[in-house]
């Protein structure tokens, strides 16, 4: 069962709110607040924090059979860059909001309505966690995240989300707010802030899928959605949420006992993406999604050392540079390894083929500008085939794993030998522990791929 980060505490608005809904019950505040809205929860469930892996989660107080509705959230109770007391004001000023992560409208709504003395939102908030206790590694000191997950692509991917954050925050946010201080109090134009709440949205707030035809379609803008973001999270879930235009609905797919936590879940994610955007991980061997990276231009790296004479390099640049024509690799890719298969086949399968082809093969290929369909059964990159593939192919795999796992600070039996001693193990801070599991985790996957290409 998933060690779950989403520990919840009373969270009052910046300013107040509805003293009489954010009492000392927040839990009895915020289901009336669900019956004045619509919001309406099956008497089979309740909202609790005993019985849950961690804060608030939601149980069943009865037993649930698959297809049960466990709630219904009606759509003017969701909290969004459309449903906000601030929306005519975002929608005229839209083209103004762009940005690169989409989310500029909803985090503006949510600065707006945490400071409102009357918003209709408070007894939700109430069950938000204490956005001062968040625990995405972006919130940890700098030299701690990168000492602790060298190597993961985390420290890599919270200094990008850092550095967008704050030009976003400076360029868009705060000259909006500055322009409009009638809506946004002083103690809401915080960079600070503007961090806690961005983790918050990453976290906890849902995007509504595209319909099939819409495919083309820029992706929906995040909203939250009251009591579905209660839920914890498990790969095995019991629950899923459905959307339709008056409503959306939190259904049971499977059965679930009486006493036992409802689940969703957050998708097929590696524990590295867990840490990074929900600030927890599961841990090893629970996570059946999780994956290790090798970086494309570890790949090209790993080739460049089998070259000797300066003809050799330069020819295999020229095949690299023809990867990327195809765009099959790219300098900040990565392809992605499972426990089994590669979830990134195509890339790395034509990266192998074209580094490893003989000259006059490569020649003819980039002169007819490609090759047929001519991909083989023994070529596919499923982990009990990786054996059969070509000696060169396996090869430069094993070099590749090699010099990821050079990336890490610590190497695999360091890692084995703080898990398998409670007594260490348990004297680790919660962060320790977390960055062990997601480097722990990587390394199995590297070592097992090791141990294919052999």
């Amino acid at each position: 069962m998933a060690t779950q980060a989403k520990r919840r505490r009373v969270t009052k608005p910046v300013g107040g709110g509805d003293d009489d809904d954010l009492g000392l019950d927040p839990v009895a505040g915020f289901l009336s607040w669900c019956r004045r809205v619509g919001l309406e929860l099956s008497p089979k469930v309740a909202v609790s924090r005993q019985g849950t892996v961690a804060g608030y989660g939601m149980v069943a107080r009865e037993t649930v059979q698959p297809g049960e509705l466990l709630f219904t959230v009606p759509r003017a109770a969701l909290l969004s860059q459309h449903t906000c007391s601030i929306s005519e004001l975002l929608e005229r000023e839209r083209g103004a909001l762009q940005s690169q992560s989409g989310w500029v409208p909803l985090l503006l709504a949510l600065l707006h309505e945490l400071q409102a003395p009357a918003s209709p939102w408070s007894p939700y908030f109430a069950l938000w966690p204490e956005l001062g206790h968040l625990k995405h590694p972006m919130f940890w000191p700098e030299e701690e995240r990168r000492r602790l997950l060298q190597g993961t692509g985390v420290p890599e991917a919270v200094e990008k989300d850092l550095a967008n954050i704050r030009s976003e925050y400076y360029s868009i946010v705060l000259p909006f707010m500055e322009a409009h201080p009638h809506l946004f109090s002083p103690r809401v134009r915080s960079l600070e802030l503007y961090h806690q709440l961005v983790a918050l949205v990453m976290a906890y707030s849902f995007q509504e899928p595209l319909e099939e035809e819409d495919d083309e379609k820029e992706p929906n803008p995040p909203l939250m959605v009251p009591a579905a973001d209660i839920l914890n999270h498990l790969p095995d879930h019991n629950a899923n949420l459905e959307y339709s235009p008056n409503y959306l609905r939190m259904v049971a797919t499977k059965p679930i006992p009486k006493g036992h936590e409802i689940f969703n879940t957050y998708g097929q994610m590696a524990n590295w993406q867990l840490i990074h955007m929900y600030g927890f991980v599961e841990p090893y061997p629970d996570n059946t999604d999780d994956t290790a990276d090798i970086q494309m231009v570890t790949v090209r790296e790993a080739a460049l050392q089998g070259t000797k004479a300066e003809a050799e390099r330069l020819l295999l640049l020229e095949r690299w540079d023809y990867l990327c024509k195809l765009e099959m690799v790219g300098e900040e890719g990565a392809f992605v390894i499972g426990w089994e298969k590669v979830l990134t086949e195509e890339e790395l399968t034509t990266t192998l083929k074209v580094l490893c082809m003989p000259t006059e093969e490569f020649r003819e290929i980039k002169d007819q500008d490609g090759w047929g369909d001519d991909e083989r059964e023994e070529d596919s990159l499923t982990m009990t085939n990786i054996p059969k593939l070509k000696e060169s192919w396996r090869q430069l795999l094993r070099d590749s794993v090699l010099l990821t796992l050079q990336t890490y600070a610590t190497d695999l039996k360091t890692e084995q030998d703080l898990l398998s001693n409670k007594e260490v193990y348990t004297k680790l801070s919660w962060r320790e522990q977390q960055a062990l599991q997601v480097r722990y985790g990587q390394k199995m996957i590297l070592h097992q791929l090791l141990e294919l290409t052999s």
